[in-house]
């Protein structure tokens, strides 16, 4: 009998293997992102890259890129707006990176609302992602 009371199925993103390779092999973000942009990682690169030289805003715009690629993608693998996203599988991460990137440059420039929302976003989708990214 099926548990009526279950969550949604986790959502697992599908492997983009050039673009993680290109990725892997040291080639920059932003090429990445050029040739496949459809791939969250290079986006989550990017951001975290702009946001680590203090460009809050820039960052910001690389990390809503990402997120709303990644948005798009979890929808065509069947998720329906919730549900976990597990960060154990490594496709899912360049995802759930862009959200943590989201709310970092969202706090950063005084969003506290969307902060909040991307913070909570994401340890619902992924406690273990939530840990990893927060360190905690």
């Amino acid at each position: 009998m099926d548990n009526l009371l279950a969550g949604p199925p986790p959502t697992h993103l599908p492997d983009l293997p050039e673009a993680r390779e290109a990725l892997e092999s040291g080639a920059k973000a932003a090429d990445v992102a050029a040739r496949f942009p459809a791939y969250p990682a290079a986006w989550a690169a990017l951001a975290e890259e702009y946001f680590a030289q203090g460009h809050a805003v820039t960052s910001y715009a690389f990390a809503r890129t990402g997120y709303h690629r990644g948005l798009d993608q979890l929808r065509r693998s069947g998720w329906k707006g919730h549900g976990p996203v597990p960060w154990e599988h490594e496709p899912n991460r360049g995802f759930l990176r862009c959200l943590y990137a989201l709310f970092r440059a969202a706090q950063a420039i005084g969003e506290k609302d969307e902060a909040e929302r991307c913070l909570q976003f994401l340890k619902d989708s992924s406690e273990t992602g939530y840990t990893a990214l927060t360190k905690g």
